[in-house]
């Protein structure tokens, strides 16, 4: 009989590459909506689209502010550990992720750079605001 071990390091690893997608998309979308509106793409100003950019970048500059660890990475973390020790040492996904996602710096370096970095979406925003359609007047004859 084969005893089913729950593949925590799996997890802890969707988890990762989860956590660099949505780095990756504050960023990018960073990008996106700048070069969009210089080259009059319409979608890049999408409600939804500039709503969720500006909430994610919302909420890691109040985790920096706040001194929150992030509950993505908490929820990695929390899955490593129940995956125990490993004999082959980390995976290959962990190991580049985690040299993409993690380095050493004080406290402080980070809240400044996610602080600039949110001021940058807010001016962006500002700059090239999202286009909200308008509702046609409902008038009665």
């Amino acid at each position: 009989m084969v005893a089913f071990f729950p593949p925590y390091q799996f997890l802890a690893d969707v988890v990762l590459a989860l956590h660099f997608g949505i780095v990756a998309f504050v960023i990018g979308a960073l990008v996106l909506i700048v070069a969009g509106n210089l080259r009059s793409w319409p979608w890049v100003n999408a409600p939804w689209f500039r709503l969720v950019h500006l909430a994610f970048i919302a909420a890691v500059v109040a985790e920096s502010w706040f001194g929150i660890t992030c509950p993505i990475t908490s929820l990695e973390m929390w899955l490593r550990a129940k995956a125990g020790a490993s004999t082959y040492g980390i995976s290959f996904i962990e190991y580049w992720l985690q040299r993409a996602l993690y380095y050493e710096a004080p406290a402080w370096v980070f809240t400044l750079s996610y602080s600039v970095f949110g001021l940058l979406v807010v001016a962006i925003w500002w700059y090239f605001p999202p286009r909200f359609k308008r509702r046609a007047d409902r008038r009665q004859a």
